[in-house]
C-alpha cells in the first residue's frame, strides 16, 4: 500500500474518531437534561447580559416545560429584582423557599445551596425596601443554611466583573445587625455606595 494514502487514511480515521466522540457528549448531555434545563441556561446567559425581557421569556419557558424547576423560579426573582418589581420578586421568592423546604433531602448539597441562595435574594429584597429587620432575619437564615454557597465572590467572578469589594450576606448582616443595637436615631442603615456592592445570587 502506498505510505502517503495509508498515512492520510490514517489521518482521517483519527478525525472521524474524534468527531463521532464528541458528537456523542454532545447529544449525551443534551440527552441528560431534565425537562426546562435548557431554558434555565439560556435564560441564565440573557440576565448575565442585562437582557431581562429575554431572561424572563426563557425562565417562562423552563417553567412551562417543569412545573417548580428551582433554578427557572431562582432565575425568574432575579429578573424582578433587577427590574425593581420587589413585589413579585417575594412572591416568587416565598414561593421557591416554601418549594425547596418541602422537597430538598438532605444529601443534595445544589438544593440546599439553592435554598440559602433564595434567602439571601430575599434579604437583599427587603435591603432595598427599607425592612431591614426583615432582611436581617433572611440574611441570618441564608447563613445558617449553608454559609459557603452565600460567601463572598471568589477570583472568577472578581476578574469577570471588575469587583474586588463586593458585599457578602455575611458582611451585610453583621453590619446591619450592629446598626440595629444603636438607638433609632444613631442608625445608619442605608449607604447608596456600599447598598450597591451587594452580590445578587443567580439560578
Amino acid at each position: 500500500m502506498n505510505p502517503r494514502i495509508l498515512k492520510r487514511f490514517v489521518i482521517y480515521m483519527a478525525i472521524l474518531t474524534v468527531v463521532s466522540f464528541l458528537g456523542w457528549e454532545l447529544i449525551g448531555g443534551f440527552l441528560k437534561q431534565e425537562p426546562g434545563d435548557y431554558h434555565t441556561k439560556r435564560g441564565d446567559q440573557f440576565l448575565s447580559s442585562k437582557e431581562y425581557d429575554a431572561a424572563q421569556e426563557q425562565f417562562d419557558l423552563a417553567l412551562e416545560e417543569m412545573n417548580n424547576h428551582r433554578g427557572a423560579l431562582a432565575g425568574r426573582a432575579a429578573v424582578f429584582i433587577q427590574t425593581e418589581r420587589y413585589e413579585e420578586a417575594l412572591a416568587e421568592l416565598d414561593h421557591l423557599i416554601d418549594f425547596l423546604t418541602r422537597n430538598v433531602e438532605p444529601d443534595d448539597a445544589t438544593g440546599i445551596g439553592a435554598l440559602a441562595a433564595a434567602y439571601a435574594n430575599r434579604g437583599i429584597v427587603y435591603d432595598r425596601l427599607e425592612q431591614y429587620e426583615k432582611a436581617l432575619e433572611s440574611y441570618i437564615e441564608a447563613l445558617k443554611i449553608d454559609s459557603g454557597a452565600v460567601e463572598g465572590p471568589g477570583v472568577i467572578h472578581k476578574i469577570l466583573y471588575g469587583s474586588e469589594r463586593v458585599s457578602s450576606v455575611h458582611d451585610r448582616a453583621r453590619y446591619l445587625h450592629e446598626q440595629l443595637q444603636l438607638p433609632e436615631e444613631e442608625r445608619v442603615l442605608k449607604i447608596d455606595e456600599l447598598d450597591d456592592r451587594q452580590r445578587m445570587h443567580k439560578p
